[in-house]
C-alpha cells in the first residue's frame, strides 16, 4: 500500500499540537518535507501566538482538522536552501508569516497581493500542494518556498520582530495603501493592545501625528510617554470627543469588541477614512530548551454582522468619508514592512515565557 505524503516526508520534526477542540496543546512528533529546489529550511527560534491560533485549536470556525500545530509569526535561522534558491543562504535570519503558498498566476499574485489569491495556502491547518496538511511554527523546524520567506535584518531581535509578520503588516499595509503615511497627517489609533501599540510605532516613524483613542484612561501614560503618541482621547468622555470633532485624516480601528462607530466617524475630517483591521490580544513570548517561541497579538479579519452594526449614512455622505478594511499584506509589502522596521528600530513589546506555559498563554488570550 502506498504511503500518504505525510508519512513519506523524511525530515523528523517536533512541535506542540492540539488533538481535539478542547484546544489543549501537547508534544507531537511529526515530519516536514525534504528541502525542495526552491525551498528554505530553517530552525525555528521564536513564533507568535495570535488569537487566530486560539480560534483554530478550539475549532471555533468549524474548519480545523487534528492534530493541528498552530503558529504563523515564525522566525529563525536558515539551515539549508534548495538548489534554485536565490535570496537566502545558510545562516540568514528569516521569517514566515500567515501564508506559505499561492497560485502565482492570478491577477492578485501578479500584483503582489498573494493574500487575496483564491488558492492562497495558510501556514497551518490546510492542504498543501502535495496533499499534506500544513503545520505551523509551534515546532522546531520549518520548510517553505523562498517566495514566502522574508529576510530579517541583523539589527532586529528575533523575539520582538516575530509579531510584525502578522501584527506589523496588518497595521503597516492600510497606513500605506490608504495614504495615511504622509508626514504631518493626523491619524487616530483605536485601542492600545497588540496591534494598536505597533500601529502607533509605525505611524510615528512615518512622521504622522498620532492620537490614541481608548476607553481606558490608564493607557494615557503608556501612549504618550512610552510610545510617543501626540495626544490621547478617552472615548467615553463626550467632552473630549466633541472637542476633537473633524480633526483626523484617518483612523486605524484595532478593537474587536462591539463599540459605537459614529463617534469615531465624527472625529474624521472631510474625506477622512475609518479602517477596520483585526483582533488584537495580549502579547507574550516563550522560550524552551531547544527553541523559542513568542506569543504575540492576534491578527484575524473582523466579521461584522449587519444586524449588529448600523452606520448613519448621513455621517459618511456629508463628509465623503470612507469606511474600509484591510488584512495583512502581500510578500513584497511584508518585506518592505520588515525593512522599514529595521530602519526605524520598530519591534513589538513582548513577554518571553517557556513552552510548557503555552496552554496558560492560550487561556490568557
Amino acid at each position: 500500500m502506498a504511503k500518504s505524503p505525510e508519512v513519506e516526508h523524511p525530515n523528523k520534526a517536533f512541535g506542540w499540537a492540539a488533538r481535539d477542540s478542547s484546544g489543549q496543546l501537547s508534544p507531537l512528533n511529526f515530519s516536514r518535507r525534504a528541502t525542495g529546489e526552491k525551498d528554505v529550511t530553517f530552525k525555528i527560534l521564536y513564533c507568535g501566538i495570535c488569537h487566530t491560533d486560539l480560534h483554530m485549536v478550539k475549532n471555533e470556525w468549524g474548519t480545523s482538522t487534528y492534530p493541528l500545530i498552530p503558529g504563523h509569526e515564525i522566525v529563525g535561522v536558515v539551515t539549508e536552501v534548495g538548489s534554485k534558491v536565490q535570496k537566502f543562504k545558510v545562516g540568514d535570519k528569516v521569517g514566515v508569516g500567515c501564508m506559505v503558498g499561492s497560485c502565482h498566476s492570478c491577477d492578485n499574485c501578479a500584483n503582489n497581493l498573494e493574500k487575496y489569491c483564491p488558492e492562497m495556502i495558510y501556514t497551518y491547518g490546510v492542504k498543501y500542494f502535495d496533499g499534506t496538511t500544513t503545520h505551523g511554527g509551534y515546532s522546531d523546524i520549518m520548510v517553505a518556498d523562498e517566495h514566502f520567506v522574508v529576510r530579517i535584518p541583523d539589527n532586529l531581535p528575533l523575539d520582538a520582530v516575530a509579531p510584525l509578520l502578522c501584527a506589523g503588516i496588518t497595521v503597516y499595509s492600510p497606513l500605506k495603501f490608504y495614504g495615511l503615511d504622509k508626514p504631518g497627517m493626523q491619524v487616530g489609533v483605536v485601542g492600545l493592545g497588540g496591534l494598536g501599540h505597533v500601529a502607533v510605532k509605525f505611524a510615528k516613524a512615518m512622521g504622522v501625528k498620532v492620537t490614541v483613542i481608548s476607553t481606558s484612561p490608564n493607557k494615557k501614560k503608556e501612549a504618550l510617554e512610552h510610545l510617543g503618541a501626540d495626544s490621547f482621547l478617552v472615548s467615553k468622555d463626550q467632552d473630549q470627543m466633541q472637542a476633537a470633532q473633524g480633526t483626523l485624516d484617518g483612523i486605524i480601528d484595532t478593537v474587536s469588541a462591539q463599540h459605537p462607530l459614529q463617534p469615531l466617524i465624527g472625529l474624521l475630517k472631510t474625506q477622512g477614512k475609518l479602517l477596520w483591521l483585526v483582533h488584537p490580544r495580549s502579547r507574550l513570548s516563550y522560550q524552551s530548551f531547544h527553541y523559542s517561541w513568542m506569543v504575540a497579538s492576534y491578527s484575524c479579519c473582523q466579521c461584522i454582522s449587519t444586524k449588529k452594526l448600523c452606520i448613519n449614512k448621513f455621517y459618511g455622505m456629508t463628509g465623503r468619508k470612507l469606511v474600509g478594511g484591510s488584512c495583512i499584506g502581500g510578500m513584497k509589502e511584508t518585506q518592505e514592512m520588515i525593512d522599514f522596521a529595521a530602519k526605524h528600530n520598530i519591534t513589538a513589546d513582548i513577554e518571553v515565557i517557556p513552552i510548557d506555559y503555552v496552554n496558560t498563554a492560550m487561556e490568557r488570550l
